[in-house]
């Protein structure tokens, strides 16, 4: 069986996206209450997609390879 590994970097940038994306999950958990006050008929699921569809709407940032 034969192993890859990861470049440092793509491991940083793993670990920057997952940390990124629970942030995201815990701002959609607190803003949920006053927004479905606001539109009683939004689940928590459409609510939650709307943050992580919103990183589509921003410029992309990679790390240049060495």
């Amino acid at each position: 069986m034969q192993y890859r590994v990861q470049p440092r970097e793509s491991l940083v940038l793993s670990n920057e996206q997952a940390s990124e994306e629970i942030q995201k999950f815990l701002r959609a958990v607190d803003s949920y209450p006053d927004r479905v006050a606001q539109e009683p008929g939004l689940s928590f699921h459409r609510h939650l997609a709307n943050f992580f569809e919103a990183q589509y709407d921003r410029p992309r940032h990679f790390i240049k390879a060495r």
